[in-house]
């Protein structure tokens, strides 16, 4: 189904829309309409140009060439500001608050009620009480940002957005940090906004979701439109294959067994950090990948920051290869041949405004040093060789980090751990904000590093993703590790254990 110029539902028609940065064309002359009070979904690969449509229409990014009109009037929006005058609003996928303000600060920044110069910061909060009781949400008003965590964040850019009274708001990869049940109670949100009259354009990888919610899908590839069709008349795998130009013939690599005697190249005996976990005894051998499931506030992140040293363990021991280490840094656990592939990659993995090369080798530095200088052409060769392994796409080495599609970022932090093959990688939520042609990377990457010998601990809220990729699954809950199941249970027994229910512990 094409556009449909000049019909009067039409409440954005996007025409010939270029976008332009160094060395890449992002968008190709993309033509699309977007109906009033319609959930429009943008689809596509990260780099496919999806994010980049939406801040275009949101003013958050300035297009080359093409044209935008909005209820039948031109636009030219340079900034957010811009567009919000004309009633849109973005809720970016990456967090844009100012973390020391409060939560109330947050929401009304800009647009703070009050009378003669003074804020009526009552007003402020019988609003925003009725915006979470209209969405649902829970959020204390004088909470600093700071303190949320990225789920709660993210609710927050939600409320800022509604706040403003838009007709139009462009979500941006909306539920990538929230969980199953959160991203539920969003999806009611925006049904009930757009039952209201509210046009919505949603950006997603998640393709459930977007069948799910949306009332029409605009699929594009490499900066150009494939085709926009009533959400009815797709699937799963005819947006998969629209994205991607063929059928992503499966979704995990099939799993190669682990054999019985393989040594075991991390052991945690009775590891606690007090008040967050409490005696968590673990193991993963070389060539397995062993999965870590649990609700959010289960401890499994906090884990993973204990294990490699970012946090202090108060109790416990720890065994890498064998031998029994004490981490109190990440710099130690990198010297022990421990590796995090972090769950913030923005705030924790990368250093952004370093080149991908700089990201790729600052793990191991040291083999390309001599005397105390960096011999340059060795350390180009090996990044090039590692950014060609993990699909980077372009693979530009002077490019900087921030500039990459999120996939892309994340293929940057699994390559600098490959600098230095360390014996155990910890993957912490490895796929979230990934598109599926980035995941099936990422998933053939993480198999393998274990087929080479590598243990990898892999902690992610996709309970799919847990079975199609781990040999074994451990549960936590409350800070503690409650049971263990092959990698093939299903979906109940995860979820029982994970609540507390109920159910048979299995131990391999």
């Amino acid at each position: 189904m094409g556009p449909q110029s000049g019909s009067p539902a039409t409440h954005v028609a996007i025409r010939d829309v270029v976008k332009r940065y160094p060395g890449v064309l992002a968008l190709d002359r993309v033509t699309v309409d977007v109906r009033r009070a319609t959930v429009h979904a943008l689809v596509g690969e990260n780099g496919a140009g999806k994010s980049t449509l939406g801040k275009i229409v949101a003013g958050a990014v300035v297009p080359d060439g093409g044209t935008i009109n909005v209820g039948g009037e031109p636009v030219s929006f340079h900034s957010p500001r811009d567009a919000l005058s004309s009633g849109i609003a973005l809720v970016h996928q990456e967090i844009s608050l100012v973390p020391g303000l409060s939560v109330v600060d947050n929401v009304f920044l800009g647009i703070e009620p009050g009378h003669a110069g003074f804020v009526d910061r009552q007003a402020q909060r019988r609003r925003l009480r009725g915006l979470c009781d209209e969405t649902g949400f829970s959020l204390e008003a004088d909470r600093p940002v700071r303190e949320l965590r990225l789920g709660e964040q993210q609710k927050v850019e939600i409320i800022r957005a509604l706040a403003r009274g838009v007709e139009l708001i462009v979500f941006d990869e909306p539920t990538a940090a929230l969980t199953r049940e959160e991203a539920e109670q969003l999806h009611g949100v925006i049904r009930t906004l757009r039952d209201r009259g509210t046009t919505v354009i949603y950006v997603s990888h998640f393709l459930e979701e977007v069948l799910a919610i949306a009332d029409a899908v605009s699929v594009l590839k490499d900066g150009h439109l494939v085709r926009t069709a009533p959400a009815a008349q797709e699937t799963v795998d005819s947006l998969i294959t629209g994205m991607l130009g063929r059928s992503l013939e499966a979704t995990f690599p099939p799993k190669r067994r682990v054999p019985p005697d393989a040594p075991v190249v991390l052991r945690a005996n009775n590891v606690t950090r007090r008040g967050v976990i409490e005696d968590v005894s673990l193991t993963v051998r070389a060539g397995e990948i062993v999965g870590v499931a649990g609700l959010v506030g289960s401890g499994r992140t906090e884990l993973a920051r204990v294990l490699f040293g970012a946090d202090p363990r108060s109790a416990g021991h720890v065994e890498v290869a064998g031998r029994a280490v004490r981490i109190r840094s990440p710099r130690e656990a990198v010297e022990h041949g421990v590796a995090l592939v972090p769950e913030d990659r923005k705030g924790q993995g990368l250093v952004l405004q370093g080149t991908v090369l700089e990201n790729i080798t600052m793990a191991g530095l040291n083999s390309f040093t001599r005397l105390g200088f960096i011999r340059t052409a060795p350390e180009a060769a090996a990044a090039g060789s590692i950014a060609e392994q993990v699909e980077l796409r372009p693979p530009q080495l002077d490019r900087p980090v921030a500039t990459l599609s999120g996939g892309n970022q994340q293929k940057v932090v699994f390559a600098r751990w490959l600098s230095c093959r360390p014996a155990v990688l910890i993957a912490d939520e490895p796929t979230r904000g990934v598109d599926v042609g980035a995941k099936r990377t990422l998933y053939e990457l993480l198999q393998s590093l274990a087929e080479e010998g590598m243990g990898v601990l892999l902690i992610s809220s996709e309970l799919e993703e847990l079975t199609g990729l781990a040999h074994r699954i451990v549960v936590m809950r409350q800070g503690r590790l409650v049971s263990e199941l092959p990698g093939d249970a299903d979906e109940a027994q995860l979820l029982s254990a994970a609540f507390g229910e109920s159910h048979r512990e299995v131990t391999a």
